[in-house]
């Protein structure tokens, strides 16, 4: 290996002027125990981190306003250097998302939303007019907005013409762990939005998952479930990390073209040598 190749390859991205390596993107619901989310953050190297708003206010400490899981969500995002990126799950107008994306902001000092606004209980697909709706309002408020949706290039398309920083197309269903359903879907939207920051988010239940994912060309992957519903969530983590940093890797040295039939790899002609020449 030549001294140029072993340098470390430069591939940052930037979100609102914020600066990223980590192009892995953890949420925190349904850990075993918080000390096991925060070192399953520590283990995904992480520098965003999701929390529920919805959840974060299910069980106030009467004593301090908060409780003993956003207590450590905020020593982990100390002590690694994370960002947190709080989400609107749970809401089913745009009104809901709003009001609690405005408490995010007083709560947590911060205008990044990860904005979720669901249409349909089943499927926990996103409604793309309330998101729509929720999206252009919360732009107009100041918020950098990160609007998890379907894989519909026209929706995407509206979400960033009304100002959203990212988008965050799902792979499959929430918690469903069924992978990159719509392979096609996903390709288009990547070549089509060739300039937007593009983040699969919903599904993805194998590192295998993720790593397709950013071997498209993604910018990131966005999960929650894989990991804390793992045996183990801390090693999951790990793994995660490694696919999406390898996927990457694959995408930018170019993954060859798929060929429908076969392709020598050893040429047999045009290059002569003599058959056990080199055994001599």
């Amino acid at each position: 290996m030549t001294q140029q190749s072993a340098q470390p390859f430069s591939d940052s991205w930037t979100v609102d002027g914020v600066q990223m390596n980590s192009r892995f993107l953890l949420g925190t619901a349904g850990y075993p125990s918080p000390h096991t989310l925060r070192d399953a953050i520590a283990a995904a190297g992480t520098q965003v981190v999701t929390v529920g708003l919805k959840r974060a206010l299910a069980r106030p400490d009467p004593g301090g306003g908060d409780n003993g899981f956003m207590a450590i969500v905020r020593d982990a995002l100390m002590l690694h250097g994370a960002r947190l990126l709080p989400n609107t799950a749970g809401c089913r107008t745009a009104r809901d998302a709003v009001a609690l994306a405005h408490m995010a902001r007083e709560m947590y000092d911060t205008a990044w939303i990860k904005l979720e606004v669901v249409g349909d209980e089943h499927t926990l697909q996103p409604d793309p007019v309330e998101l729509l709706v929720a999206a252009r309002t919360l732009v107009r408020d100041g918020f950098v907005v990160w609007p998890y949706c379907t894989d519909d290039l026209v929706t995407g398309r509206r979400l960033l013409d009304a100002g959203c920083a990212v988008l965050m197309p799902w792979g499959a269903p929430i918690g469903s762990g069924q992978g990159l359903l719509n392979p096609w879907a996903l390709r288009t939207l990547r070549e089509r939005l060739p300039d937007a920051t593009l983040i699969v988010d919903a599904g993805i239940g194998a590192p295998s998952h993720a790593a397709l994912a950013m071997e498209m060309g993604f910018d990131a992957v966005l999960l929650n479930s894989a990991v804390a519903q793992a045996r183990d969530p801390v090693r999951m983590a790990a793994a995660f990390r490694h696919a999406v940093e390898a996927g990457r890797g694959g995408w930018r040295a170019g993954v060859m073209a798929r060929q429908d039939f076969a392709v020598a790899s050893t040429p047999v002609g045009g290059q002569p040598f003599l058959i056990g020449e080199g055994l001599r």
